[in-house]
């Protein structure tokens, strides 16, 4: 299984001058703005760690998913949430032969945690042999810094905050998240399940 990025978090999007703020940096000189392509590398570097860690996309982007079997023949599970769109589903043969799965055979069944696709029509679309299928779907929790949940925006400038306080570290010896960044994410952890129940 492979997840790829199709777009990018545009530079705009990012809160570079709530992260100022948080920082304590000065203002009001005429340089304020020197140090913002670092402020948005720490930005998007702690949003890439929280996002690993809970799963949880967020910025509003558009994926790609790759893989050469399904889960369950009568659906599939994604890797990320929140997702608000499934834009299609593509199969392609060892040979490179794609073939685009006419979307009234797949819906999507939208949870906060745990999305999925399911087939309309009792089974999923048989992957060709020694093929795949390439899922195209958007997820995030919005377009916009505002759209994100308060808890996740405070873990993302803490962490990020975090890193900039450490920036001439090389060791790991500090290498852990922040407690509170933790307790902040530990309600977006993903659930795994084993046979028992909850992992």
């Amino acid at each position: 299984m492979m997840l790829v990025e199709e777009t990018s978090v545009p530079t705009e999007a990012l809160p570079v001058q709530e992260f100022r703020d948080h920082l304590r940096l000065g203002s009001g000189f005429s340089d304020d703005t020197l140090q913002d392509s670092v402020l948005e590398s720490f930005l998007r570097a702690a949003i890439s760690a929280v996002e690993a860690r809970t799963g949880k996309v967020v910025f509003q982007q558009t994926f790609v998913w790759t893989v050469y079997g399904w889960r369950r023949g009568t659906g599939q599970g994604l890797p990320v949430a929140p997702v608000s769109e499934l834009l299609d589903i593509t199969l392609e043969d060892a040979q490179g032969n794609a073939v685009v799965v006419a979307s009234s055979a797949y819906r999507l069944v939208s949870d906060a945690n745990s999305p999925s696709f399911k087939s309309t029509s009792g089974t999923l679309p048989s992957l060709p042999r020694d093929g795949s299928a390439a899922v195209r779907f958007v997820a995030g929790f919005g377009p916009d810094w505002g759209n994100v949940p308060a808890d996740l925006r405070q873990a993302v400038l803490l962490l990020a905050a975090h890193y900039y306080e450490f920036r001439q570290e090389t060791t790991l010896s500090e290498g852990c998240m922040p407690f509170g960044v933790v307790s902040l994410l530990e309600r977006y952890r993903p659930m795994r399940l084993s046979a028992g129940g909850v992992a």
